[in-house]
């Protein structure tokens, strides 16, 4: 079984908060061709199984002036949450441009090498003892380099991002 966090840079004046509206915009985004066309154009991004271990790593820039303010939040769990009607699956996430463009100056200005130093053991461990902590922290610079390069993508264009997770 895998589980993905999938991003989409979209226009926001296009975007309806209702969930079925966007169970179907970004359903049809999750079309195997379709995501690689947007990954290609680089208007998608997706992480497998590690998000929310991203999140926790960003959690370690809470207490950071770069996190201030929930910038922290907002690369992954961050936004306006669209639940199910009867929350019988995962919701939604909305972000505005005002909010990507803060998602993509803490992913600017954050200092990785204080994020892992803070949240990397704790990250490492989960990987179990087979795991060597530089091939650990390589999955989170990548996920990381990933992410704040969408953002600023997203953030140039003045886009909103809206994010779905699939189980």
């Amino acid at each position: 079984m895998s589980f993905h966090m999938h991003l989409r840079a979209v226009q926001n004046s296009g975007v309806r908060l209702s969930y079925a509206w966007l169970e179907e915009f970004m359903g049809a985004a999750w079309d195997w061709d379709v995501h690689q066309a947007e990954y290609d154009a680089g208007i998608a991004e997706s992480i497998e199984k590690d998000f929310s271990s991203v999140h926790e790593l960003y959690e370690a820039g809470s207490g950071l002036s770069e996190g201030r303010g929930g910038a922290w939040e907002l690369p992954v769990y961050g936004g306006d949450i669209v639940c199910h009607p009867e929350d019988e699956q995962p919701p939604f996430v909305h972000l505005t441009p005002a909010a990507v463009r803060r998602a993509s100056v803490f992913l600017t200005d954050v200092s990785f090498d204080v994020l892992w130093e803070t949240a990397g053991p704790k990250l490492h461990a989960t990987f179990g003892p087979g795991w060597a902590e530089e091939d650990v922290r390589g999955i989170y610079v990548q996920h990381h380099a990933d992410l704040r390069a969408f953002y600023q993508r997203a953030a140039v264009a003045g886009s909103a991002v809206v994010k779905a997770f699939w189980y």
